[in-house]
């Protein structure tokens, strides 16, 4: 069946198509971006990419510095793969696949500077925020990776500080005047390859026959991240053409994203 299918993607590719809807092999599908979802959350997104449905949630904790970055605060992603997104997820423990995309997506958000880490201190070497980011999988349809880092990102730019007493401790339920100190957006974009053809944003079936994937993370005209996975491979040409296919995806995503608040 696999096989199948990929020779049917193949074909429609040297047309320019896909399996469904109107797209060709550089066009992502429709984007939704919903905030504050969660009435508990310091932020929180749900991102519709097709059928592909994510929701990120931003908790904030107060934790003791790393001793080589004293006047730092940090950030943690995590993702959660459960059955009722996939039949081919399963519950427990998060496996190679939930542990890639938390490490994908965080990497993308802390190698681009996007948070003013420095302002996320408290107490100099004492006290710091950790920013929490966790995201759940509502429908998987494939390109996990860059819905979760959109859902994510759209999250920590609507997300509020919460309010600190005297002695700098959380005030449970109520958030201050200020919003995490965010510098800019960087936005990941994912290609797959399906045997001599490169597709951006595949779904469930397209992904599930690709032999290679590559997710770029940008922000402004700077390249923050690179990820590949799978066993194919892609050649030095073919990276040149994903990077430069990441900027012009990476404005049209940053549209949707700058309409949220």
């Amino acid at each position: 069946m696999n096989e199948d299918f990929k020779k049917y993607a193949l074909e429609l590719a040297e047309k320019n198509k896909r399996n469904y809807g109107n797209r060709g092999v550089d066009e992502t599908r429709n984007l939704i971006i919903e905030t504050n979802v969660s009435m508990n959350s310091e932020g929180s997104a749900k991102v519709t990419l097709g059928k592909t449905i994510v929701v990120a949630g931003v908790k904030m904790e107060i934790g003791t510095p790393y001793s080589d970055r004293p006047n730092e605060g940090t950030l943690i992603c995590s993702g959660e793969l459960t059955p009722i997104a996939d039949d081919l997820f399963e519950p427990g423990k998060p496996g190679e696949e939930a542990i890639e995309l938390s490490r994908v997506v965080d990497r993308g958000i802390r190698e681009s500077g996007s948070i003013d880490f420095e302002k996320l201190c408290i107490v100099p070497k004492e006290k710091v925020w950790n920013v929490l980011v966790d995201f759940y999988i509502w429908n998987n349809d494939g390109n996990l990776i860059d819905a979760c880092g959109i859902a994510a990102i759209a999250a920590l730019k609507v997300a509020r500080m919460p309010k600190l007493d005297a002695e700098n401790k959380i005030v449970s339920g109520e958030w201050s005047d200020q919003k995490v100190p965010f510098l800019k957006i960087p936005i990941p974009t994912t290609f797959f390859k399906i045997g001599d053809k490169i597709f951006v944003d595949a779904d469930k079936e397209e992904q599930a026959v690709s032999e290679a994937r590559l997710t770029v993370t940008s922000s402004n005209d700077k390249i923050n991240a690179l990820q590949k996975g799978g066993v194919g491979a892609f050649n030095i040409k073919e990276i040149e053409e994903c990077l430069a296919k990441s900027f012009k995806i990476k404005d049209k995503i940053l549209d949707v994203i700058n309409k949220v608040n």
